[in-house]
């Protein structure tokens, strides 16, 4: 069972993600974690969960979408819907983007802040952004004791050096579609080691793309797992395995959770 551990689904219709899910399923994804990126869409991810069994959620404010201060009120607001139900795996979206017209950075310091020590509250890991803000990012990761939680770095891109803190913290790693046609990740992913590896999409409407079929779903992370394996001249089922067997250590108890839901959607066809 392949696991994609971080897509935005939100947006879609309930019969869109049906057809995505079922198009996941049948290239092996056993279950997906929709992250969060503001109240709303936290909102609509978790409904979604009720609805699928093989649907998960992260609970989040993205950088990106930091409109206000990150007060008490949105501090209880995300940890009210984390604690709604057991779906809930993860606090996702959060980090530092400091990429120009991103929100003041202030603001998305005190956010990334908070949302991990909900995570340390709730005993969920933490999935995290990082765009142009990678030392400052493993600075409040180590300040805030993120690690005491586990965590991923989201759709990683960068060097060896940069792995190495993410990997020295005890996070993983999550590698999505960039590892098929950049040469400088792929040399990266090829030495590292597969127990610190997760997978995903980061799967999103993209209505830039002239084709429907082009765009990115949880079927993808077959794609991946193929490219990965042949990188580091693995068997395809071990990188499979492996990288489900590091969301499940990732996951802790919350792993119980996904595999009785899961059974339930194999009946789904």
């Amino acid at each position: 069972m392949l696991v994609d551990c971080h897509v935005h689904l939100d947006s879609y219709t309930n019969d869109e993600v049906s057809e995505i899910l079922k198009r996941g399923r049948d290239a092996g994804v056993g279950f997906v974690i929709s992250a969060g990126t503001t109240l709303a869409s936290t909102r609509r991810s978790l409904e979604l969960s009720a609805k699928f069994p093989d649907f998960f959620s992260g609970v989040g404010i993205h950088p990106m979408n930091i409109e206000e201060p990150f007060d008490d009120s949105t501090y209880e607001r995300l940890k009210e819907m984390a604690l709604s139900t057991d779906k809930a795996l993860v606090i996702s979206e959060t980090g530092l983007d400091f990429m120009d017209g991103t929100p003041d950075r202030a603001l998305q310091y005190t956010a990334f802040r908070q949302q991990i020590r909900l995570a340390r509250e709730l005993g969920r890991p933490v999935v995290f952004h990082s765009r142009e803000s990678h030392d400052e990012v493993f600075r409040v990761l180590r300040e805030e004791r993120a690690y005491e939680v586990g965590g991923v770095m989201h759709y990683f891109q960068g060097t060896m050096a940069e792995a190495k803190r993410v990997m020295d913290m005890g996070l993983y790693i999550s590698l999505a579609r960039p590892l098929l046609r950049l040469p400088e990740l792929q040399a990266v992913a090829a030495n590292l080691p597969l127990e610190r590896i997760v997978l995903e999409t980061d799967s999103a409407p993209q209505p830039f793309k002239a084709r429907r079929d082009n765009w990115t779903e949880p079927r993808h992370t077959r794609v991946i797992a193929e490219k990965l394996a042949e990188l580091q001249g693995k068997d395809v089922e071990e990188v499979v395995q492996t990288t489900t067997a590091n969301m499940r250590s990732l996951l802790g108890n919350g792993w119980d959770v996904v595999e009785r839901y899961v059974q339930s959607a194999t009946s789904l066809g």
